[in-house]
């Protein structure tokens, strides 16, 4: 009887640690082994847009990152202009005349055919409902011809395949929105792998789109929560309420490197974060401006309050692109007793003792405009403010929504307004360069409303637009930014690295440099 005891007490016994290991080796595997249904799959996102109207403020590059919208052209991981639904495209000898093939196989989520026709009505539409169209390039004639698009331009631009690359030149169906759709409320009728089934800019929930011209479309749904902060939103990737996720902050990303759960994919990004610099208000002064840029320890911000993460600013384009980062000089470097000198001779002085600069018995205060959805941006305010009370000059920071941001901008509503934008969201750098700093003449550039003008700056953009010769235009656009540090055009915070993190039970995932590709039809699940 103690036998039999002993022996089923030792089998028992067994039975427990085999079931326990068993627990454990199946909870290893669960880690990657994913949902039981990987039909849907939860990408944790920021979001910015209030709908997914193409051609309204930015939100085309939401309709683009959540796999609904595609464009004629797209960007490499290396930047290079590569087909999508244009197949082909040459231009004219005189460089007036471009011709675009569109693929024959390419469809509207709705099943009608992408045609030439279709592809101009769009393009129309583009510039007919966002002024910002025709800052990137001016036709004087579109046409279609079969599956050809002919599109004849005022002068010659040697990168409308880039242009059309742009978020804002999203190829959608017109004759959807004459039949009544809504696409601010609705969604566009897109060429994407993905179509909207719902949309608030808390939540999107986009389907499969059966009709995909381009490959299968690897998930039935995807649910696209947005979670502003990057913090909680590391906490969703690690608890399992999303599978893969963008921007994970500093001290999260190194814990998920660490962890065999998850893949992270990094890459120095195409970014600058930036502070426009209202020329028309105190800081128009040069010597005030310069006493501005010269006082922030930008070193410090980055390398210190942000971890490592950014580097150091000092010019308009980021290391990460080949246009002399290294050989620029910063004539604004940090130095702030250099700072108090110019303030002084600029006839900025304390006479009454409260630790700021006056004049006229005015202190010298400026408002710092700044939105909160990217997390680094309040910590470079504050410690822009932090540095401008040391030498004497108040900052007033004003946080906004982002969508209030672009028309500040235009109206000139600041005195600095802070920026995280792509450097390089043609391609290359002549967009970024020309928005914000040509001179608004007769507004034909309506996004600089910083009043900041040089006629030496305009002369070097007006080249570069018509230059072909890439060797040529690197040295424009060195020239170019060298211009804007000697003239204090705007202060250059830094620069920072991006990323995603999915659980690796996903696929392909990939952070591309431009930061339009997010979801796209790639992302499956690994076998």
């Amino acid at each position: 009887m103690k036998q039999s005891w002993k022996k089923w007490l030792r089998n028992a016994t067994f039975c427990v640690m085999a079931v326990a290991a068993l627990g454990v080796i199946a909870g290893c595997g669960s880690d990657n082994a994913g949902p039981a249904d990987k039909s849907v799959v939860k990408f944790g996102v920021t979001n910015f847009a209030d709908t997914l109207e193409p051609t309204q403020n930015y939100f085309g590059w939401v309709v683009m990152r959540y796999g609904i919208g595609e464009t004629l052209a797209k960007f490499d991981e290396k930047m290079n202009t590569q087909p999508w639904l244009a197949e082909s495209w040459s231009v004219s000898a005189d460089k007036l005349t471009w011709t675009f093939k569109i693929s024959d196989k390419a469809k509207f989520s709705n099943g009608n055919k992408v045609t030439a026709e279709a592809v101009k009505e769009s393009i129309e539409r583009a510039f007919e409902k966002n002024k910002r169209a025709a800052t990137f390039f001016k036709y004087t004639d579109i046409k279609a011809d079969g599956q050809n698009l002919i599109i004849t331009t005022d002068k010659p631009y040697p990168n409308v395949p880039g242009f059309l690359a742009d978020p804002l030149f999203i190829i959608v169906d017109v004759s959807a929105e004459k039949a009544g759709r809504d696409f601010a409320k609705e969604g566009p009728i897109g060429t994407g792998p993905y179509k909207v089934k719902s949309f608030t800019k808390e939540k999107a929930v986009v389907e499969a789109n059966e009709n995909y011209w381009d490959g299968e479309v690897p998930f039935k749904t995807v649910e696209i929560p947005s979670i502003d902060d990057p913090t909680t939103r590391a906490l969703a990737l690690q608890n399992g309420d999303v599978d893969f996720a963008v921007n994970i902050g500093a001290g999260d990303l190194e814990t998920m490197r660490n962890d065999s759960k998850f893949k992270v994919d990094e890459i120095a990004s195409l970014r600058t974060v930036l502070a426009r610099i209202n020329q028309k208000g105190v800081l128009g002064d040069e010597k005030v401006r310069a006493a501005f840029i010269s006082g922030t320890d930008r070193k410090s911000y980055n390398e210190v309050l942000l971890k490592g993460t950014f580097i150091p600013g000092k010019a308009p384009i980021p290391p990460s692109l080949d246009y002399g980062f290294d050989g620029l000089k910063d004539p604004n470097a940090y130095n702030p007793e250099r700072s108090k000198q110019l303030l002084a001779e600029a006839g900025w002085k304390d006479t009454d003792g409260d630790g700021f600069v006056d004049k006229d018995g005015k202190n010298l205060e400026v408002r710092f405009v700044v939105y909160n959805s990217r997390q680094e941006l309040p910590i470079y305010a504050e410690a822009v403010q932090s540095d401008m009370k040391k030498i004497g000059i108040k900052v007033n920071i004003e946080s906004v929504d982002y969508n209030l941001i672009d028309k500040m901008g235009i109206d000139g509503d600041y005195d600095l307004l802070i920026s995280n934008i792509v450097t390089a969201n043609t391609g290359d750098p002549e967009i970024f360069l020309k928005w914000y700093w040509k001179t608004n003449l007769n507004g034909e550039n309506p996004q600089n409303g910083s009043g900041y003008s040089n006629p030496k700056f305009d002369a070097i953009m007006d080249q570069l637009a018509v230059e072909f010769d890439k060797s040529k235009r690197q040295s424009l656009i060195i020239e170019a930014q060298q211009i804007l540090l000697n003239d204090g055009a705007a202060l250059f915070l830094g620069y920072p690295k991006t990323n995603i993190v999915n659980n690796k039970w996903l696929t392909n995932v990939v952070m591309y440099p431009t930061d339009y590709y997010w979801l796209t039809k790639d992302i499956k699940p690994a076998k």
